[in-house]
């Protein structure tokens, strides 16, 4: 089961060559056990409102219709998880990936990611970073 961090699930969707040749055979894998935390909605609609990401419909409708066809489930960020990512030691500041992070952790999820900090956290399982 792969957590997608918010940039992997924006390149599984847009941009399949951002990923290295090495992530296909485990993407193909994993297929139908991707997962995603609602808090990266959040951080796709502030992206897209900034104009760092570009998606050719509403936010909405992206990841509607992108979760259906990659067969993502979304994992809801209730009071635990919120929590738990308070809970964190402090490497870094970033409350989506702190939230990521709690996430994987309370459902015992490997997340994929790029990012080169979320492998530093304790009890934290990471594929690429």
């Amino acid at each position: 089961m792969l957590l997608l961090d918010t940039h992997a699930f924006i390149w599984l969707v847009l941009d399949w060559s951002k990923f290295p040749a090495s992530l296909f055979k485990i993407l193909d894998e994993e297929a139908g056990n991707f997962f995603i935390s609602s808090i990266s909605a959040v951080e796709i609609g502030l992206l897209v409102n900034s104009g760092k990401v570009s998606i050719p419909c509403s936010c909405d409708y992206f990841l509607s219709k992108n979760f259906d066809h990659y067969g993502v489930e979304q994992i809801p960020v209730d009071v635990a998880i919120a929590l738990a990512s308070t809970q964190l030691p402090p490497i870094h500041r970033d409350p989506f990936d702190r939230i990521i992070i709690a996430t994987a952790q309370a459902h015992n999820m490997t997340i994929l990611t790029k990012d080169r900090t979320i492998p530093t956290y304790p009890k934290t399982k990471v594929v690429w970073g």
